[in-house]
């Protein structure tokens, strides 16, 4: 990216016409929008007077159940990669059952082991940047070292992976949004994925935390695929090393979903026997009415198509202005697939264009929250989240964005 000098004066003009216009807009987190929402309000009506019981027999209305109904794991578990018999149906939070993977580590002995994580003299996952900054936040709140490794094109830099796993036994785990991630859109390769697959690990509890969120999400007919990284890891001898997350809350409700936890019997064997001390099942009746609404992975990939009826003029949105309005001045992400765009600007201006932009109206996730800490040492990468607000919206936000942008550039000269 060659960055073309911006003259300060015309910036300067720009912006406080922007600023005189009174913007009210907000492109900072990964919601669905409400049209996106409307397309499962079949759920509202299911799973309809008398229809209480499960295929196997079981009475949805009643407790038990830990692992979920298995008309709904099966849906998922060509989706996540994971065999239906591993697959474990919870609550409407994948987030949730990430936190609790890492407290009941904290509290128990992983299989393979050699003590609880909260007896380890030292914590540390590996953090791939730009990365999610609620992962972030999950860790550090229990004191876990965060050590960021960088993404490229194909996923996490492999070699900084390897090398810091096999030297340190503390770091016991990876963040990973292996499809789509978070904020770049990258899908890992199959190299990147055999290679986390089969590495050497110092530990011998380390986890991939694999947080396949956006696992059916698709902006385009070409559709990447990604390889299955519990089989891989299953057949190398680390069945043990793979958590894999995914949830409903971009395909149905958000805020009503279901989650969804995959790995070895070993670890389903420990996470069931830990989780069976808090909860005596899950809402079997909200599982019940998502497998009558979705029906079967065809189901799911009907249903997904009409998201990205929606939400794909608005990703083509973001690309067309930032080209007509940054060419000169930033790179972007072109993501086929998932909820972000990640804009990078010139070094040393992202907080400067997210505080412009609050100025004038339009919030932005804040510069940092890609890195653990909030730190991007760069300053130079804003996330754009263009799902929630209407195209419209979309569309003068990010105009806005590129003023900001190109006045910040200006002024640091």
């Amino acid at each position: 990216m060659t960055t073309a000098s911006v003259d300060v004066d015309t910036a300067r003009r720009d912006y406080a016409a922007l600023v005189d216009r009174g913007l009210s807009l907000d492109i900072t987190r990964g919601k669905p929008s409400p049209q996106q929402l409307d397309l499962a309000d079949g759920l509202l009506t299911l799973p309809g007077d008398g229809a209480t019981k499960a295929e196997d027999g079981t009475d949805v209305r009643n407790y038990g159940g830990l692992k979920g109904l298995p008309e709904l794991r099966r849906i998922f578990a060509g989706p996540l990669q994971v065999p239906a018999e591993q697959l474990l149906a919870a609550g409407n939070s994948s987030l949730e059952l990430m936190h609790d993977a890492v407290v009941q580590a904290l509290l128990s002995k992983l299989p393979g082991a050699e003590r609880r994580w909260a007896d380890e003299p030292t914590l540390k996952f590996l953090a791939p940047v730009p990365g999610y900054d609620r992962h972030f936040a999950l860790t550090e709140r229990f004191g876990i070292e965060l050590v960021p490794v960088p993404m490229t094109d194909q996923g996490p830099d492999m070699d900084a992976v390897e090398t810091l796993v096999a030297e340190d036994a503390a770091v016991k785990g990876i963040w990973c949004v292996p499809k789509y991630s978070n904020p770049t859109g990258v899908t890992f390769s199959d190299d990147v994925v055999k290679r986390l697959a089969t590495m050497t690990t110092a530990a011998p509890d380390f986890r991939i935390f694999w947080d396949n969120a956006y696992a059916v999400h698709h902006l385009t007919d070409d559709e990447p695929a990604l390889a299955d990284i519990l089989a891989l890891a299953t057949e190398a001898g680390n069945a043990d090393r793979v958590f894999v997350f995914g949830s409903t809350s971009k395909i149905t409700y958000a805020g009503a979903g279901v989650g969804f936890f995959g790995a070895s019997e070993a670890n389903l064997a420990w996470w069931i026997g830990n989780i069976g001390k808090r909860t005596i099942g899950p809402d079997k009746v909200n599982q019940l009415r998502h497998a009558h609404f979705l029906k079967d992975e065809d189901g799911v990939r009907a249903h997904m198509r009409k998201h990205a009826e929606i939400i794909g003029p608005k990703f083509e949105a973001v690309d067309r202005i930032l080209t007509e309005e940054l060419s000169d001045l930033a790179s972007w992400t072109k993501p086929t697939g998932g909820y972000f765009v990640s804009l990078t600007v010139p070094e040393g201006t992202a907080k400067e264009v997210v505080r412009l932009a609050k100025e004038a109206g339009v919030a932005l996730t804040p510069a940092g929250a890609t890195h653990p800490y909030g730190d991007d040492p760069a300053d130079a990468v804003i996330r754009i989240a263009p799902t929630f607000p209407k195209l419209a919206e979309v569309e003068e936000a990010v105009r806005a964005l590129a003023v900001c942008v190109r006045l910040a550039v200006a002024q640091r000269g």
